[in-house]
């Protein structure tokens, strides 16, 4: 008798429990509830609130008034409010299109039941996105960086349309609330407009994300436990895509459009000869000299010793070209007959792909000399000579490294490419030497600075800039060393100068020697450092040592 009571009473409870569900899923689907009457809300001044209701407000106020790193952009927000109905069209759009094939991957593919996901309604609603504060961070990089503080408090009407069989499920998203403070960064910057190349974003604290979620007209994030568990899962996978130091970088400048290129290699090429060039003199002979440069650089040309008299001149000299972009630079030969009065005439020239090359492996080439590259100049097919060259190119050990991955790396053995021996000697490598700028350079006389770069002998300058106090720029030195300077020093001299000869016609505004040995073992210092003989002067200096 009590088994058989124990019984029943089971199978009450089943039955009950599936009643009530089943009465609790009707009601708070489909029951309408009870509508308030709207109120006004009141308002009172913040000097009439008593310290629970202040403690409560704290969290509304906006960054600039709590945090004085944070600057007030009313600005911003009057312009994000005006555009807000364009923009709200703009993103609208933007989200069709990109949820358009996600969407497309859970329709009629296999089993799948689901036959259509579409937006019945898609809007962002009328209020805008306010900006809390901008805080600007100051770098050494050539980038800006800045942190808004971002907060929205949305009425989105955005209403998905999911058709399975004969069902139709209407998914809606209401009240929105969104905090974040991203870091977004400008960089590099360039002379093309917009003036910087990428935007890099990162989240630097986990957002707030708050919203209802409606079904068949039910809001199931009051479902307990239900809003805890997707709060967490929205913060973690944001997290994990964004979250500092992870980035999303947009790019903003194609690289063909004048954003400068950081080296990634070296190349050598040997000018072993040339045969059979034109005669140029009087005596049926010429005085032949090579100029090398590649292209997209603006540096000198790298020239040959003049070779007197001669049409099959032999020079066997060696030379070393930085490159930036392997697979679109050319190296550019010309032959060059030289005169003692007037202009050298050309004998002759040539262009080489760099990306003919394979790395670490010398290429002997045997070059007919072309008038120009003109295709359709009827002297072109004039003989003109021809030229041997010796070419390798050895990128640098970072970038070898990346492009051939962690599970192949670039092996040599006893220091030898696989085309023989390595033109470079162990740790040869070039030192790179930007000059950014100066600040609070002041002479005696006159402010006309100009940074001159001294190193190993060997002097470099920058241009000059006239009637300023902290001078930019951004130019770039190279020094090729066949081995690491630990020892060097390389001495930095900002002098001033004046346009016409005068007393005081030359002045120095400062100087400054940097040791060498932590730019090699860091691979990269960019810092201000003082100058000495100036009262607050400084000079921005980025080096990079760049191993072959």
């Amino acid at each position: 008798m009590a088994f058989l009571s124990i019984l029943l009473g089971s199978v009450g409870l089943g039955i009950g429990f599936i009643i009530g569900m089943c009465l609790g899923f009707y009601f708070f689907i489909y029951s309408d509830p009870e509508i308030q009457p709207f109120e006004d809300p009141v308002v009172k001044p913040i000097s009439e609130l008593d310290p629970t209701s202040l403690q409560e407000l704290i969290p509304e106020i906006p960054l600039w008034l709590k945090n004085p790193d944070y600057d007030r952009v009313d600005w911003l927000n009057k312009f994000v409010a005006n555009m807000w109905p364009y923009l709200d069209k703009a993103i609208c759009a933007a989200i069709r299109q990109t949820t358009e094939p996600i969407f497309a991957d859970y329709v009629g593919h296999g089993h799948r039941p689901i036959e259509a996901i579409t937006f019945e309604r898609l809007s962002l609603g009328s209020l805008p996105p306010t900006f809390q504060g901008v805080k600007v961070c100051e770098t050494d990089e050539n980038q800006l960086v800045m942190e808004p503080a971002i907060k929205w408090a949305g009425n989105p009407n955005v209403v998905i349309a999911v058709k399975i069989s004969y069902l139709r499920i209407k998914i809606q998203l209401v009240d929105l609330q969104v905090f974040v403070v991203p870091r977004v960064i400008l960089k590099p910057l360039v002379s093309t407009f917009p003036c910087f190349s990428n935007v890099v974003v990162s989240l630097m604290e986990k957002p707030h994300v708050d919203f209802g979620l409606k079904v068949l007209g039910g809001d199931v994030m009051s479902i307990p436990g239900l809003y805890r568990l997707v709060q967490d899962i929205i913060k973690k996978e944001v997290a994990k895509l964004y979250l500092w130091p992870q980035t999303l970088q947009i790019p903003i400048l194609d690289s063909s459009l004048g954003i400068v290129k950081k080296p990634v290699g070296v190349l050598h090429v040997k000018v072993v000869r040339a045969t059979k060039l034109l005669k140029m003199d009087i005596l049926g002979l010429s005085d032949p000299y090579v100029k090398l440069k590649l292209s997209g650089e603006i540096l000198p040309s790298k020239k040959t010793t003049i070779k007197k008299k001669t049409l099959n001149p032999v020079w066997n000299e060696t030379f070393k070209l930085v490159v930036k972009d392997p697979l679109a630079q050319t190296l550019q030969v010309n032959v060059y007959d030289w005169d003692k009065v007037g202009s050298h005439d050309r004998l002759g020239m040539q262009v080489v792909p760099l990306k003919l090359l394979t790395p670490n492996k010398t290429m002997e080439l045997t070059l007919d000399l072309l008038k120009n590259t003109n295709i359709s100049d009827p002297h072109k097919k004039q003989q003109r000579g021809h030229i041997m060259l010796e070419l390798t190119y050895a990128p640098f050990k970072e970038d070898s490294e990346v492009f051939s991955g962690p599970l192949t790396p670039v092996k040599r053995e006893n220091g030898m490419g696989s085309g023989g021996e390595s033109p470079s000697g162990p740790g040869a490598g070039v030192l790179l030497v930007t000059i950014q700028g100066a600040e609070d350079v002041e002479g005696e006389h006159h402010n006309n600075p100009y940074a001159m770069v001294i190193f190993r002998g060997e002097t470099k300058k920058t241009k000059r800039i006239k009637r300023t106090r902290d001078p930019k720029w951004n130019e770039e030195f190279q020094f090729m060393l066949e081995e690491p300077p630990i020892q060097d020093k390389i001495h930095i001299k900002i002098m001033s100068r004046r346009s016409r000869m005068s007393f005081h016609h030359k002045e120095s505004l400062g100087h400054v020697d940097v040791n060498l040995a932590d730019v090699v073992y860091n691979g990269r210092i960019n810092h201000k450092f003082h100058l000495i003989d100036s009262k607050n002067g400084l000079v921005h200096v980025e080096l990079r040592w760049r191993e072959t």
